[in-house]
């Protein structure tokens, strides 16, 4: 999208988890990392969190890098193009958390904890019963070597959790300014599970102090693990993982839904993939996206990528919610549509005209030739690739050709409306010319001078007869592209 120029200093991450179909939060947030990235001159690092084998699929992660593409994200290190900070599948790097973990182990930063889940919710319900905030007691952080005999006896397996400072934790949040966390709010967390397998709470951290990200901007719901992962990235400091630094965090708004609620995968809008089967323009739908939480200036809502990048600054990030409007992103791309050249435009039409079965992938010569006559008539009235679909295909239907049952019931299959048709095909089939023009004074001939029809009652049985529907490119020039043979067949009593 934009010229690349790297620069170690600024390095920032994005790692969905391959859980799903993607949605828009995830590309928002792919959109602000690679905006900062590339506004600072840095480095946008792409990583895969697979590590929920349960919920992981690979037909996920296939689909997730497929659509970074299609979004036309460039990443400077990540599957496909490597990097020296590699692997970038979690699943990959398990023998890293291993090590770490073993590490703060031996450190005193981490503890075997031998509580049951049983345990845990009875202490948790006590609490609450107590108006005390629920969470762990600390209760095995200081166990002596009897009471860890008697629960190894026991047959109890340990989890690692993570030994928390008792102190507030204090950090500038790149988007809602300074934030603390008292201790009694963020107790001792699990890395471990008893089975030895790594959790988000580890090898996030981990990753990004052994890649050297220097800034993290994610979602505002991740926001109540931000202290304990700072106090995480001081203990990896004190045992020699990563470079010693901190990264800066920025947590992005909410996008909200229909009803005022958090837009949640499963809500229609947010299904990435159904807005580029739609025909979404990747531009439009960014620069949509973009708004979310942002814009580059009070009174413009059109930019293009290259701009963005340009004008992104995280400090202009608005940390309240922003709602999801279908109606605004379709105004936008139907814009970035318009504004397109119109062979670009009909080279995208392509591949929705072909899963409908109207054209060749790539298209015939024919095919070519009439498409690129006939972007121009629709251009201007389509918001999604897809509606070409619609539009076009009574110029490519042959034989296939259908017309809308409701729109000709109520403009064909009439008296008034058989009438019009019959004088419009002898008004054409008496056409020495077969021109936009000759079309035009004919048919105005033929049903506004001699049947003295209205011009808004004229067409509207012709468009149907020749187009399938009420909804088409303008009649005039589809009669020229459709041509003298198809035409007059389509008009012909049946």
């Amino acid at each position: 999208m934009t010229e690349l120029h790297r620069d170690p200093t600024v390095r920032v991450r994005f790692c969905p988890s391959p859980t799903g179909s993607p949605h828009v939060g995830m590309a928002r947030t792919a959109l602000f990392n690679w905006a900062f990235a590339r506004h600072h001159g840095g480095t946008f690092v792409f990583r895969i969190e697979d590590t929920d084998a349960a919920r992981d699929s690979q037909e996920s992660y296939d689909t997730i890098l497929e659509v970074m593409r299609w979004l036309g994200f460039d990443w400077d290190e990540g599957p496909e193009v490597g990097g020296e900070h590699g692997p970038y599948r979690q699943s990959e790097r398990y023998e890293t958390y291993a090590d770490v973990a073993r590490r703060l182990h031996e450190a005193g930063r981490a503890y075997h904890c031998y509580c049951s889940t049983e345990e845990l919710e009875a202490r948790n319900a006590k609490a609450r019963e107590e108006k005390r905030a629920p969470g762990y007691d600390g209760h095995c952080r200081e166990l002596t070597e009897e009471q860890v005999a008697a629960y190894v006896a026991e047959g109890r397996e340990p989890v690692l959790r993570f030994r928390m400072p008792d102190r507030e934790i204090t950090f500038h949040d790149l988007v809602r300014g300074e934030i603390s966390f008292g201790p009694a709010h963020v107790p001792d967390f699990v890395l471990v599970r008893a089975n030895g397998h790594p959790l988000y709470t580890l090898v996030n951290p981990v990753d990004d102090a052994l890649m050297r990200i220097t800034h993290v901007l994610r979602g505002e719901d991740l926001l109540s693990s931000t202290p304990r992962q700072i106090a995480l990235y001081d203990a990896l400091s004190e045992i020699g993982v990563g470079d010693g630094r901190t990264p800066q965090f920025g947590h992005l708004p909410y996008v909200m839904g229909q009803g005022n609620k958090k837009l949640s995968k499963r809500d229609p809008e947010s299904n990435l993939l159904g807005y580029r089967d739609r025909g979404f323009l990747p531009e439009g739908l960014l620069n949509y996206l973009a708004l979310l939480g942002w814009a580059i200036a009070e009174d413009r809502d059109i930019f293009s990528m290259e701009e963005m990048v340009e004008a992104f600054e995280i400090s202009r990030v608005n940390p309240n919610p922003a709602r999801f409007d279908l109606k605004k992103a379709e105004a936008i791309n139907a814009t970035h549509l318009r504004a397109l050249p119109a062979d670009e435009v009909a080279r995208r039409m392509v591949p929705h005209l072909a899963s409908a079965g109207l054209v060749s992938d790539p298209p015939t010569a024919e095919q070519e030739t009439l498409l690129a006559a006939a972007t121009p008539l629709v251009q201007e009235r389509m918001v999604t690739l897809d509606e070409s679909v619609g539009m076009l295909g009574f110029l490519f239907a042959g034989d296939s050709f259908t017309r809308d049952p409701a729109d000709a019931a109520k403009l064909l299959e009439t008296d008034d409306g058989r009438q019009v048709v019959k004088a419009a095909h002898d008004a054409l089939a008496a056409l020495g010319t077969w021109d936009t023009a000759s079309i035009d004074e004919a048919l105005r001939q033929a049903l506004i001078e001699d049947l003295g029809l209205k011009p808004r009652n004229a067409f509207g049985a012709v468009r149907v007869a020749v187009t399938g529907r009420r909804v088409s490119p303008p009649l005039f020039e589809s009669l020229e592209l459709l041509g003298r043979e198809t035409s007059l067949a389509r008009l012909a009593p049946s």
